[in-house]
C-alpha cells in the first residue's frame, strides 16, 4: 500500500488512528504552573500530515491494564522523544549526567510497546523511543556519548537541533522509505544504542559507528531512528509509512472481526 493510500484507510474510508506517547512534566501556560502531559506539535502534525489521526498518551497508573484498553483503539504506535530512560532498567549505575528518572513513562511506554509486540501493531520509535526499545529487547545504552566518542555531535544544546550524516543500509526496511545511502538528520541526544537489543538489525549509522537506525529481524512492522524526523516538515516518509503500515493492520483487524 502507498502512502497516499493511507490517508483514507483500505476499504473502509477510516483513517488509521495512531497514538503517540507524550511527556509529564512540568509547564506553565499563563497563571498555571502544574504537572502536564505535552507533546510538541510537530509529531502529531507529522501524523496528520502522512494521512492518520493522532491521539495522545499520556503515562497512566496501572499501566498494563491501562495499556492493553487503549492499544485496542489504536492501529499504530510512535514512542516519542523526551528524557532519558532510567539506567536502572538495564542494570547500569546512574551517570551524574543522565537525566532524573521518570518512572511514570518508562513504566507506561514499555507497556505500549509490548503489548504493541504482541499485537504485531505497526511501530515507529524516536530518539528516547529507539532507546526505550532497546532497552525493552535487554540492550544497553551509552549513558553520555561524548564519554564513549569524544564528541558533542550529537546535542549541540540551547534547543538547536545539530545536523548529522547517517547512512542507511540497502535492503533495508528504512531504505524502501528513505532511500539507501547518505541522508541527513536532525540529532538531539547524549545517549545511543551500546549492546543491541534481541531481535533487533542494524540499518544505519553514522560515521563513528554509532548506530542511528534499526529495525525487527522479523516480519513485524518495527523501525526505530536516533533523530528526529518530525522536525522535517519537507520528508514525512518515516510517517507515511507507519501510516500507511497501520491501514494494512487496522484492515486486518476489520476482516477477523467480520470473518
Amino acid at each position: 500500500m502507498s502512502a497516499s493510500d493511507a490517508r483514507t484507510g483500505p476499504a473502509t474510508g477510516r483513517r488509521p488512528v495512531i497514538g503517540l506517547t507524550t511527556y509529564l512534566e512540568q509547564a506553565k501556560q499563563g497563571v498555571w504552573d502544574v504537572r502536564a502531559a505535552f507533546l510538541p506539535q510537530q509529531y502529531f502534525d507529522a501524523v496528520t500530515a502522512s494521512g492518520g489521526i493522532a491521539v495522545l498518551l499520556p503515562p497512566q497508573p496501572a499501566p498494563d491494564a491501562a495499556a492493553a484498553a487503549v492499544l485496542d483503539g489504536l492501529d499504530g504506535l510512535i514512542l516519542t522523544g523526551g528524557l532519558d530512560v532510567q539506567p536502572e532498567l538495564y542494570g547500569a549505575e546512574r551517570h551524574p549526567l543522565t537525566d532524573p528518572a521518570r518512572p511514570e513513562r518508562d513504566a507506561w511506554e514499555l507497556a505500549l510497546f509490548r503489548g504493541a509486540e504482541e499485537r504485531r501493531m505497526p511501530v515507529l520509535a524516536i530518539c528516547r523511543g529507539l532507546q526505550l526499545v532497546n532497552v525493552a529487547r535487554g540492550g544497553t545504552l551509552h549513558q553520555h556519548l561524548p564519554d564513549a566518542l569524544g564528541t558533542e555531535r550529537f546535542r549541540i544544546g540551547g534547543g538547536v537541533f545539530a545536523t548529522n550524516e547517517v547512512l542507511v543500509d540497502d535492503g533495508s526496511r528504512l531504505a524502501g522509505l528513505v532511500g539507501p545511502g547518505s541522508l541527513d538528520v536532525h540529532s538531539y541526544h547524549h545517549q545511543g544504542v551500546d549492546r543491541l537489543g534481541d531481535g533487533l538489525v542494524v540499518t544505519a549509522r553514522t560515521d563513528d559507528g554509532l548506530v542511528q537506525a534499526f529495525e525487527s529481524d522479523g516480519d513485524g512492522y518495527l523501525v526505530g531512528v536516533q533523530w528526529h524526523p518530525e522536525e522535517n516538515a519537507e520528508d514525512r516518509r518515516l510517517f507515511a509509512g507507519l501510516v500507511a503500515e497501520a491501514s494494512v493492520y487496522a484492515e486486518g483487524r476489520r476482516r477477523e472481526v467480520h470473518a
